[in-house]
Parts: structure tokens; C-alpha cells; sequence
């Protein structure tokens, strides 16, 4: 059973919640001023995994056929026959369940926004299927994890730095843009979506150069709009040079290092973001 359990964690890549979870959290301690109190945070936390986690799982269900075609991830845990399609649509169901009892749990806006929440992160698996914007599709689905953890907190959307949003949108839709070059010829003979299927690898790295440039912009106007000291500004200033390392390190000619740029300096950009607030808001106030 443990077994089991690890191979579908390690199939829906569960490591990588840190891309959303700490702007969630984030979000909750904007909203909060400060740290949360302990249930509210506890809630926040399963929400964010419960709705990944049921994201994920939908995601490998629907790609399956298309996995098993392509070289990259044919040896992915359904196409390769270690987890059955009945044991992944269990996982989606039990964490889409996880996923709105936190919600309910939290307050009555955060409930009412949680069908919405979790249909944009589910629709983002099938936009492949007919539009290339399936890039800003998963921007905006991640966009809600800073709102959310805003509202949990809040229960009112009133005081909420949209810009925070925006730039998860921008940063989210750049890091993925750049994944996607690794299918890029795949999704063309499929028939699949994404810009580098329909722009070409080079013009969609500069896509994604502009978008990270946005992202940057528009965190750094989240200080500016929630009035945190320099320790924020102090990690701006990091995720800026983390978000140049990315475009050095890997090109429209070299991808061999994307695990590097996607996986490693995402991961660390939202935590630091994350850190950053948390030390604004809380050891120098």
C-alpha cells in the first residue's frame, strides 16, 4: 500500500505543490497581517493540496493516451500500468472532497468560490485540446491561490492587492511556456496546443521573457500597494536574479537543463516570495 501511495504521489509530482501553496499562504498573511491562526492556516494547507492534488491526478487521467504515445512520458505511472484508472479517479474524487470540506471549513466566500477555484484548475487539462492560451488558462487557475488564502483569512475580497494575482498569472503562464517547448513537436503531430506547437520554440521564449518581466513588475507593486519594508524588497530583488538565471540556463536550442529552470528555480522563487512577506509582516513590522 505504501508503495503504491508513492508512486502516485511521485505520479502527480505532489513535491511540487511549493509552486502554489506559499502564495497561498501568502495570501493568507497579507489578509491576516501577520500569521494566521492555527486552524485557518491548517485549512489553507489542505485546501491547496487537496485542489492540486485532484488537478494532478485529472491531469494524468486525460493525458494518459497522449502519454503513452510520446517518448517523454510513456513510462509515466497510468500509461505504464502502475496505477489503474480507478485508482487515480479515486485519488481526484477523495481530494476534490478534501478540497472543498477545508473550503467549507474556512468561511462562506471561500465555499462559494471553491466550485469555481477547482473547474479552472481542472479545465486547464483539456485547453490543449483547442487553444493555445492553455498557458494563461493555468496562470489564471493558479492566480486564485494568493485570493484564496486572502479570503480564507478575510472572508471579503475587500483590501485584496490584485497585483499579486496578476503577477502569479504572468509568472505561472512564462514557466510554462517554456516547459511546453519540450512537446512542442509532439503536440504538433497530435494535433495538441500550446505556443511553441503554434509559434515555434524561439518566438515563444521571448513570450515567455516578456511574461516573466510582467510578473516581476507586478510583484514588485505588491509591495509597494500592502506597504512591506525592504526585507520584501530584499527578495524581489532575488527572484529577479532567479528569474534571469532561468532564461540563461536553458534555450530554444538547449533544453537539457529545464528541470533546473522549471522545477528548482520556480519552487525557489515562491518560497522566497513567500519568506520574504512573512519576515516583512512579522520580524520587522
Amino acid at each position: 500500500m505504501f508503495k503504491k501511495i508513492a508512486i502516485m504521489l511521485e505520479m502527480i509530482k505532489f513535491g511540487h505543490t511549493v509552486f502554489a501553496l506559499p502564495f497561498a499562504l501568502m495570501g493568507a498573511f497579507l489578509g491576516q497581517g501577520g500569521v494566521p491562526g492555527g486552524m485557518v492556516f491548517l485549512w489553507v494547507i489542505l485546501a491547496m493540496v487537496g485542489a492540486r492534488t485532484c488537478a494532478m491526478g485529472f491531469n494524468r487521467i486525460t493525458d494518459a493516451r497522449f502519454d503513452a504515445r510520446n517518448p517523454r512520458t510513456a513510462n509515466r505511472a497510468i500509461p505504464a500500468g502502475d496505477v489503474k484508472m480507478w485508482e487515480a479517479w479515486t485519488m481526484v474524487v477523495f481530494s476534490g472532497l478534501l478540497f472543498f470540506f477545508a473550503c467549507y471549513n474556512l468561511n462562506e466566500l471561500t465555499f462559494l468560490l471553491s466550485p469555481l477555484a477547482l473547474s479552472l484548475t481542472l479545465l486547464y487539462s483539456l485547453t490543449k485540446r483547442f487553444t493555445w492560451l492553455c498557458h494563461v488558462v493555468l496562470g489564471v487557475a493558479l492566480a486564485f491561490s494568493p485570493l484564496g488564502g486572502y479570503v480564507a483569512v478575510t472572508g471579503t475580497f475587500t483590501g485584496f492587492p490584485w497585483v499579486l494575482s496578476l503577477g502569479v498569472l504572468f509568472w505561472v503562464a512564462g514557466f510554462d511556456i517554456v516547459y511546453a517547448c519540450l512537446d512542442a513537436d509532439f503536440d504538433k503531430e497530435e494535433g495538441l496546443f500550446s505556443m511553441p506547437a503554434r509559434f515555434g520554440r524561439e518566438r515563444s521564449f521571448r513570450l515567455a521573457v516578456f511574461c516573466h518581466v510582467v510578473a516581476f513588475a507586478l510583484f514588485l507593486a505588491t509591495g509597494m500597494i500592502c506597504g512591506l519594508n525592504f526585507i520584501y524588497y530584499i527578495g524581489i530583488v532575488v527572484t529577479g536574479c532567479a528569474l534571469f538565471y532561468q532564461h540563461i540556463i536553458v534555450n530554444p536550442k538547449d533544453l537539457s537543463r529545464i528541470k533546473m529552470s522549471f522545477f528548482t528555480m520556480n519552487g525557489f522563487i515562491s518560497l522566497t516570495i513567500f519568506v520574504c512577506t512573512w519576515l516583512a509582516l512579522v520580524v520587522v513590522p
